[in-house]
């Protein structure tokens, strides 16, 4: 089994800017910070098991039925519970892509299949992916759009893989945590699909650790519901939740302004270096240099995301966040002098 380790790692290092994350650069909606400093009391009570409030709110807010929600302390909570309940022999992923999904396919003893995204197209999802989805496939995890690449998968074979799915008896998981970062359409309206969504990129609420899945089969819902603990998403967290959801308008349409205009300043001026960048959909760019640009840049203060731990890539890809633009300046500078 490969080496899981994420990006974030700022409790062992000295970082002056965390690039190897990519929650919003705006930070956290300071109706969350007010609606968590107001409600600090809520720690001495245990919260709700059933997450009761906050299903009534995101069902308003994605304008799904509340019993087609189940809540968890973040994404990769859902998945594990998901994979779990549901003991998958062989799943297909792509590669690259985020690596909770096959490490929780190996802890529950499954087999875990590939389909490598080419380089040459880009890391593009085609339909060759469905090539690979033979009979005996149980689950087909996708991430839209997919990490570290970036890219967002056509939507008419996101559906063409659903479809296969339902047709082989295989559920289908599509992971849109970084889908608000982007114009693509969310899949959250096909009955048989899994949607996994997020608070924390989209509302930088990665500390507060909530998430949540989508899906139109009760039998799905109700066995990832019932794998859990009993109080499974803190009080703190469901207020958070709350909050955003009825109190943010326009901050999804502001992040992505600044994130068009930021990704597209890094992307120019990483290119001008010479440097081999993907081009992104998302609130990250993931790029290839001669040498891994890890170590010199941490020397320096900046912490960038190794892709050495990625299938399909290695130690030369480097992704970043797209970050405010004196941050996004300062990595560049650094960038710059190093290659």
């Amino acid at each position: 089994m490969q080496s899981y380790e994420h990006g974030g790692d700022i409790y062992r290092n000295h970082v002056r800017v965390d690039f190897s994350v990519n929650t919003n650069p705006l930070g956290m909606p300071a109706a969350v910070l007010a609606a968590l400093r107001e409600n600090l009391d809520a720690c001495e009570k245990y919260p709700d098991p059933h997450c009761e409030k906050l299903r009534q709110a995101i069902a308003r807010f994605e304008g799904v039925p509340e019993p087609h929600i189940v809540c968890g302390a973040g994404a990769a909570d859902l998945i594990y519970r998901l994979v779990f309940a549901q003991q998958p022999k062989k799943v297909l992923v792509c590669a690259p892509t985020f690596s909770e999904y096959e490490r929780a396919v190996w802890i529950s003893g499954g087999q875990v299949v590939y389909h490598a995204l080419r380089e040459a197209d880009g890391f593009a999802l085609t339909e060759r992916i469905l090539d690979d989805m033979t009979a005996d496939i149980d689950m087909v995890f996708l991430c839209n759009p997919n990490n570290p690449t970036g890219k967002l998968a056509d939507t008419g074979v996101l559906k063409s893989v659903a479809d296969k799915c339902l047709k082989n008896g295989a559920t289908c998981v599509l992971d849109e945590c970084f889908l608000p970062f982007t114009h693509g359409e969310s899949l959250k309206n096909l009955p048989h699909v899994v949607i996994l969504k997020a608070f924390t990129k989209i509302y930088s609420m990665a500390g507060l650790r909530l998430g949540y899945m989508l899906c139109g089969d009760s039998d799905v819902i109700n066995a990832v519901r019932d794998r859990t603990q009993t109080w499974g998403v803190s009080s703190l967290a469901q207020i958070a939740g709350i909050a955003v959801l009825e109190d943010c308008s326009g901050w999804i349409e502001q992040t992505l302004k600044l994130v068009e205009t930021e990704r597209e300043y890094l992307t120019t001026q990483l290119r001008g270096m010479g440097l081999k960048v993907y081009d992104s959909d998302a609130s990250f760019i993931l790029f290839r240099a001669e040498k891994s640009l890890y170590a010199p840049l941490l020397k320096r203060g900046f912490l960038v995301r190794s892709c050495a731990n990625f299938n399909e890539l290695g130690e030369d890809y480097t992704r970043i966040a797209v970050k405010l633009r004196e941050e996004n300046a300062a990595l560049i500078t650094e960038i710059g002098r190093i290659v």
